[in-house]
């Protein structure tokens, strides 16, 4: 077992971090070597949150890899964990989170266990009931459907909940989930291209650092001035 519980963000220190750095990088290929190694570089350009889902070949072998290898600061959790068997396996593995893409049973068991876990919800009722039951922040997942607009109109009604918008998210969009009251944004394709399976890590890294970059650049502006 790669895992100690007392190597786990708790759930308040991984919010913060989360809402500090407004990204959560998400892998998904047909590699689970290529995903690691992708994993790594991501990390290595500035992203300190990284899930690697759980549909990816040899996604576990990937996650101890690169939980081994992860700069100081960074954590690697696992997505698409839908069971209390795969928050079991996923712990064994070192994952730090979870990541649900709906409301499944992986929320009460990560809950359980401590591990933070980021719960997939589309509709106001599936938002509060993901909170109720445990979840660390909801995944507003598939974002695009709605976008910012339904965001922001999800979030009257609840304005405490963290959102992380994800799903359709690039680069030009990701501002617009900021103004609307997401704390972060989760990136998958418009990120990692098919770095994760096995394609060229190069370009990845030039879209993880126009990420960070987006970031910290929103990060610094005055509450007044509109997204660019």
């Amino acid at each position: 077992m790669v895992n100690e519980m007392s190597t786990l963000p708790t759930p308040e220190d991984l919010l913060a971090g989360i809402c500090e750095t407004r990204l959560v990088a998400i892998v998904r290929g047909t590699d689970g070597g290529a995903a690691a190694k992708a994993a790594l570089a991501a990390m290595e350009e500035g992203f300190r949150y990284v899930e690697i889902a759980l549909t990816t070949p040899d996604a576990l072998a990937a996650i101890r890899t690169v939980r081994a290898a992860a700069p100081a600061g960074c954590f690697v959790g696992a997505g698409t964990v839908l069971t209390a068997a795969d928050v079991a396996d996923v712990a064994d593995a070192g994952g730090q989170f979870t990541v649900t893409p709906a409301l499944a049973s992986s929320i009460e068991e990560s809950a359980r266990l401590g591990i933070p876990v980021l719960a997939g919800a589309l509709t106001p009722s599936e938002a509060y009931e993901a909170m109720n039951r445990g979840a660390t922040a909801v995944k507003l997942f598939p974002a695009s459907i709605g976008g910012p607009g339904y965001l922001k109109a999800l979030r009257d009604p609840f304005p405490g909940i963290p959102f992380i918008a994800v799903g359709g998210v690039g680069l030009e969009e990701a501002p617009a989930y900021w103004d609307a009251g997401a704390i972060a944004v989760g990136l998958g394709g418009p990120l990692f291209g098919d770095a994760g399976s096995g394609g060229d890590l190069a370009p990845m890294r030039a879209r993880a650092r126009a990420f960070v970059d987006t970031a910290a650049g929103y990060g610094r502006r005055s509450p007044a001035e509109p997204a660019r």
